[in-house]
């Protein structure tokens, strides 16, 4: 299953809806050392947000929702979110 990234030009954390991505500041300074961090992302399931890495973002690492209630787990195929199948 796959759904579509969406991008979000300025913060506005009320329209981080599941699947939004907001790019931090200053790429050249972030994703190294101790702040390995480049993007905000909302889960595509359930919304929550969280930081996620450069490996993360360009589809080199996959995630596992953070949130109480979800587990989902995906990665990134360029603009698209590929959910990992259940087992």
């Amino acid at each position: 299953m796959t759904a579509e990234l969406q991008f979000l030009e300025a913060w506005i954390p009320e329209k981080m809806e599941p699947g939004t991505v907001f790019l931090l500041e200053g790429p050249n300074s972030l994703g190294h050392g101790n702040n390995p961090f480049v993007a905000v992302l909302a889960c595509p399931g359930c919304g929550t947000v969280g930081l996620i890495t450069r490996r993360q973002l360009h589809g080199f690492e996959t995630m596992i929702c953070g949130g109480e209630e979800c587990s989902a787990e995906f990665g990134f195929d360029g603009d698209n979110i590929r959910y990992r199948a259940t087992q």
